[in-house]
């Protein structure tokens, strides 16, 4: 019996898409930019060694806060306006599935860039006049690539976030024969240790993303069963890090297969994204996060949006996404309260999605498969 809820049925081979001008390309051409070894055996708090080469719209939103943090964040460019350069981490946890084998996590990242003179996304320099920026990690889904994702990965760059994303052991199309969804409860760990192993290769002089990112400004975020992974990560017993200060979950659910219990109701601030006529991740589920969930929190609702379009394929639904994502993460990382204004708008489209903040998401209840009951 698979231990994850088994959400995507395979239909064939994706054909990728033709993303800002090649980025879809240079997850291959930039996977030997830096390499990431770690050395010491994996612990709790995993540290390794780096080295680099290199509808009805709702309007019950709570009025946003009226105080910026203590210290106020850096002047950015419009959301949006950055070129995007692309490279990867080959990162090595060492010791991993139960302390009996090493775990390859190559982990493609996204930054904000200066233009490039030939438009390709591995050419691009990081845009350092800005930096540091917050930091995002992006868990796929099963039997889906990090490439699938590749619009919405840089939309997030391109508004000024540093974005990791890993593929985890046994999830990737790529290697059919390799599938296996069970390997789930070992996601958690790989997630933290991915985290730990960004942050230290930013502290590398002369690396590529030496200086860029903000290690205090961490969040996760993740679809389907990625999802749930980014979800245990934040807020479950078994695996909760303590870096991650903010949530987006994109049609996740709470994992009866992980150990610990979840702890929503005093966790980070919480985003949940759901199509109503999602039949894989059903709403219930995404309903049974946001309710258990204290402030800050709030709920997307994507109108007759299935499970993976509104993440994977670009159009008016993914861009609502991207949109809210944004605000919410600029808010909540960035401390920018004008992005948090900006959260009814972006999210409340005619016919297309409906925002809350409201105690309860606007879904009916009842039991999700795979949760703890």
């Amino acid at each position: 019996m698979s231990l994850g809820r088994h959400r995507r049925v395979w239909l064939g081979k994706r054909v990728p898409k033709a993303v800002l001008g090649g980025v879809a390309s240079a997850l291959v051409l930039a996977a030997t930019a830096i390499t990431v070894t770690a050395l010491t055996a994996r612990q709790s708090t995993q540290e390794p060694v780096t080295k680099a080469t290199q509808p009805q719209p709702q309007t019950t939103l709570p009025t946003p806060p009226t105080t910026a943090r203590s210290q106020s964040p850096p002047a950015m460019r419009s959301d949006g306006s950055y070129a995007v350069g692309i490279t990867t981490l080959s990162i090595t946890e060492p010791g991993g599935a139960g302390g009996t084998t090493d775990r390859s996590l190559p982990t493609a990242v996204f930054y904000p860039g200066q233009e490039s003179a030939t438009g390709e996304a591995a050419g691009v320099q990081p845009d350092r006049s800005h930096a540091p920026y917050p930091l995002l990690v992006f868990s796929q889904g099963y039997d889906l690539s990090v490439q699938a994702y590749s619009t919405l990965l840089s939309d997030w760059a391109s508004a000024g976030f540093v974005v990791a994303a890993p593929t985890y052991p046994h999830t990737d199309p790529g290697d059919p024969g390799a599938l296996d969804e069970n390997d789930i409860i070992y996601h958690p760990s790989d997630l933290r240790y991915v985290i730990t192993a960004v942050i230290d290769d930013v502290g590398v002089p002369r690396s590529l993303l030496s200086g860029l990112i903000d290690a205090n400004e961490i969040g996760v975020v993740g679809h389907s069963d990625g999802a749930d992974v980014s979800l245990a990560v934040a807020a479950n017993t078994c695996c909760q890090d303590p870096r991650v200060k903010a949530t987006a979950i994109l049609s996740g659910a709470e994992l009866a297969s992980f150990s610990g219990h979840y702890v929503l109701s005093d966790g980070a601030p919480l985003l949940v994204v759901q199509g109503n006529a999602d039949t894989i991740n059903r709403p219930m589920c995404s309903a049974q996060i946001y309710d258990a969930a204290g402030p800050d929190k709030y709920y997307l609702d994507l109108l007759g949006a299935s499970h993976e379009p509104p993440y994977a394929d670009p159009g008016p639904d993914q861009q609502i996404v991207a949109r809210v994502t944004t605000d919410f993460f600029d808010g909540e990382l960035s401390g920018q309260t004008a992005a948090l204004a900006a959260l009814a708008t972006d999210g409340n489209v005619g016919g297309r999605s409906s925002l809350t903040a409201t105690a309860v998401a606007p879904q009916a209840g009842g039991p999700c498969p795979g949760a703890p009951s």
